[in-house]
């Protein structure tokens, strides 16, 4: 016999998922069918959190207690910098290999690196701004300015 269930415990699961897309429930029902929860239902409200982050895969945080799950979205600073990029939403189904360009100001990174401070091992926020170019050799260029001429500029 299984366990008897207690409402007070908390669980925390963490999906990859597409931005705005109610993934696929076979994918999910391993994950969260054995903590009580319905996959389509669970599937429906990553879809609505993630609808600002449109097409792009990102990392979605469940947190489980009392059968009942709170979706919170948790950004990479490649999701960032896409977004920061401001590019229009694609089709990832029609449109594939897709070259990621364009300038972000000192004024985004320094956005993103305060976003991410918290997952980061950095003590000062320069340290995660010199972090952060390494992940956002996406774009390339930040406002004609190279990556090693702008991890120089944050010091």
């Amino acid at each position: 016999m299984p366990p008897k269930f207690d409402p007070t415990a908390v669980n925390y699961v963490y999906l990859k998922v597409v931005g705005g897309e109610v993934g696929a429930t076979s994918s999910l029902a391993p994950k969260i069918g054995p903590l009580g929860l319905s996959p389509k239902k669970v599937g429906d409200d990553i879809a609505k959190a993630t609808t600002a982050w449109k097409g792009l895969r990102i990392t979605v945080e469940l947190k489980i207690q009392n059968r009942q799950a709170t979706v919170s979205v948790v950004p990479s600073a490649a999701s960032l910098v896409i977004k920061a990029l401001k590019e229009p939403a694609r089709d990832r189904k029609k449109v594939k290999n897709v070259a990621h360009s364009g300038n972000i100001t000192i004024d985004d990174v320094i956005d993103i690196a305060r976003q991410m401070r918290s997952r980061s091992g950095a003590r000062k926020l320069t340290g995660n701004c010199q972090r952060n170019p390494g992940n956002l050799s996406i774009s390339r260029m930040y406002r004609g300015r190279s990556n090693h001429l702008m991890t120089l500029s944050t010091q």
